[in-house]
């Protein structure tokens, strides 16, 4: 059996593990775990508060110093509501295409890694190759942090980390942020013949949404001149309204899911402090008037990190001369990169398949980007018996 019929092989396992966000990751940790051990791999899992779920850290090779982290996520988005054709969590091969939940996005690279373990493990003999793998990157990336604050607690210190995502093989060394919140509002209820009685938690949340609309248009005039980003402003997308639960009661309680993608920090400040100044000046008010104790709060689900591109980077170095590629980019969609880069690794993002086949049904990736990977990845072997410089 080839090296990429093993992968593809370890791909359909990693995929029957249902890891969407919501559920426990560890089933697929540990037997992660086991594989890796099997390559003589140090094993560490570091479980979150619930011991629902765990972030995975091993290592081979000499030390701990001055090594290359191959990262990736565990986590997959649902398949709730989507028209999917086969069964997303058993792997179908058709023709020359994968399918199946996570395919892409970012069981691919995670495949990869892990089938060339026994390689690593042979020929690390100078610099060490580490494996991170992590819970909740979908839904804020709280896996990443948490697994970062353990590396600094036990002093370990990668230097390089490539971070798999779908990026069609490309080099990306720079990422938007990806702030996401959730805006509760608390009215006053009543019947549905006397508004006035009460204060609409619906009405003044779509007046919330009415300003974010307002702001995304003003994002758009202050785009950078020399953005590389497309698009090259920040962005606002809302993506979730609740509230209410009849057509003749005043809803009490409502509630509006929405994120911004900065290309700067100081963007990501001017959208607060406009929400806050149409909050306090607007919306709180009025729904006092009526409610003393109407209120609006701001829930943060996650601030994470962007990529910042660095014009001295060994982790786009090395994957410029392995994928053979002088050119990187820069993307729009969020990573862990960020937070790998907080910890002072040089840090690019590259992995098998494209972000276009992310998050839909039908998700797959293609058995020619699989081979590329791998390709990759063998060409890292030569780094591992080099001295970081």
């Amino acid at each position: 059996m080839t090296t990429l019929d093993r992968t593809i092989d370890m791909l359909g396992r990693l995929v029957g593990f249902p890891t969407v966000s919501a559920n426990s990751n560890l089933d697929m940790i540990n037997f992660l775990a086991e594989v890796l051990e099997n390559a003589k791999a140090r094993v560490h899992i570091y479980h979150d508060e619930t011991g629902n779920k765990a972030n995975l850290f091993a290592t081979i090779g000499p030390g701990e110093e001055g090594g290359i982290v191959l990262a990736g996520h565990s986590d997959v988005v649902p398949v709730t509501d989507q028209a999917w054709t086969t069964d997303p969590f058993q792997m179908k091969q058709e023709h020359s295409r994968l399918f199946g939940r996570g395919t892409c996005d970012m069981k691919g690279f995670i495949a990869a890694a892990v089938t060339m373990a026994p390689e690593f493990s042979k020929l690390a003999k100078r610099r060490p190759i580490h494996f991170a793998f992590t819970y909740d990157e979908e839904v804020g990336c709280f896996g990443a942090k948490a697994l970062i604050e353990c590396l600094k607690q036990q002093g370990v210190s990668p230097r390089v980390a490539i971070v798999g995502e779908p990026t069609s093989m490309r080099v990306i060394d720079g990422h938007k942020g990806c702030y996401e919140y959730s805006a509760h509002f608390c009215g006053q209820g009543g019947h549905g013949s006397l508004p006035d009685t009460g204060v609409n938690a619906v009405e003044y949340a779509a007046q919330y949404v009415h300003e974010l609309v307002n702001i995304k248009k003003q994002l758009e005039k202050r785009a950078p001149k020399d953005s590389l980003y497309n698009p090259p402003w920040t962005t606002i997308n809302t993506g979730r309204f609740n509230g209410g639960i009849a057509r003749n009661v005043i809803p009490e309680q409502a509630s509006v899911e929405w994120e911004m993608r900065p290309v700067c920090e100081e963007d990501a400040d001017f959208v607060k402090s406009r929400l806050q100044q149409f909050c306090n000046q607007n919306l709180l008010p009025k729904m006092r008037s009526v409610c003393p104790q109407a209120r609006i709060d701001l829930e943060i689900v996650s601030e994470i990190e962007d990529f910042e591109p660095a014009e001295q980077n060994e982790a786009k170095d090395i994957l410029a001369e392995l994928t053979g590629s002088n050119e990187s980019d820069l993307v729009s969609f969020g990573t862990e990169a960020g937070i790998y880069q907080s910890m002072g690794m040089n840090v690019a993002v590259c992995g098998p398949g494209s972000i276009d086949q992310a998050h839909k049904p039908d998700e797959y990736v293609t058995i020619e980007q699989m081979d590329s990977c791998l390709k990759m990845l063998g060409g890292l072997t030569q780094k591992l018996q080099d001295r970081p410089g």
